[in-house]
């Protein structure tokens, strides 16, 4: 069965709010002094703050076994509860005839928004159903500039990512382009309504604790 309306969703890509900004302060301190030591020591800082918060990524809700009986469960999605609360998942029960068969399943908890399709059950999920948390971070880097010369200077930089350490359990770096697999079963188990993580961002990834790194640059 194909059913294209349940294909019109958000976009994996879909953050659908991004606000970032920065900006520099040069401290006065000692800047204009006229002792080398002072204005080269004791001045020429600048703080660079950057803030960022941005909406979280899409995902799709499965049952997380074979519910199509094609032999592959790796897409089988789930049956959503129009009225059940929002972000939460339910097991279900078989219900069997009295010669044994499997006629039907109960949901576990009738309130859930997102109910696993048992074995040969026809789910009605779409894709995308489900969004993680959002990114919302501070990062500071700190500039010393030295001048030795007219024309020979020297940058010291140490930057925070993650500054506040403010943890934030998102699907992939919160301020770098970095690959970072999101494709172990940790992660997926994120969108399987019966697994103890489900919807759960703490418990499925990694929190970006703060970092830190330092940088040296000579110009001449």
């Amino acid at each position: 069965m194909r059913d294209l309306n349940a294909e019109r969703s958000n976009s994996v890509l879909d953050h659908r709010h991004r606000v970032s900004i920065s900006a520099i302060y040069d401290l006065p301190w000692n800047k204009h002094s006229s002792s080398w030591l002072a204005r080269n020591l004791l001045g020429n800082y600048e703080i660079v703050p950057v803030y960022t918060w941005e909406s979280g990524q899409w995902g799709t809700v499965q049952s997380g076994i074979d519910s199509n009986l094609n032999t592959d469960g790796a897409a089988d999605r789930s049956i959503v509860n129009p009225a059940g609360v929002k972000g939460t998942g339910s097991n279900v029960t078989a219900l069997t005839n009295t010669a044994g068969f499997v006629v039907a399943y109960q949901a576990t908890n009738p309130n859930a928004e997102f109910i696993k399709a048992g074995s040969g059950a026809l789910p009605t999920g779409g894709r995308n159903t489900l969004a993680t948390p959002p990114i919302n971070n501070w990062d500071i880097t700190a500039v010393k500039h030295i001048a030795i010369t007219e024309r020979v200077r020297i940058e010291v930089m140490a930057g925070l990512l993650n500054a506040l350490n403010h943890p934030q359990y998102t699907t992939g770096s919160v301020n770098q382009a970095n690959s970072i697999s999101v494709t172990g079963q940790g992660q997926r188990n994120f969108f399987i309504p019966t697994a103890p993580n489900f919807n759960n961002a703490r418990l499925s990834f990694p929190s970006n604790a703060r970092q830190m790194q330092l940088g040296l640059k000579l110009t001449f």
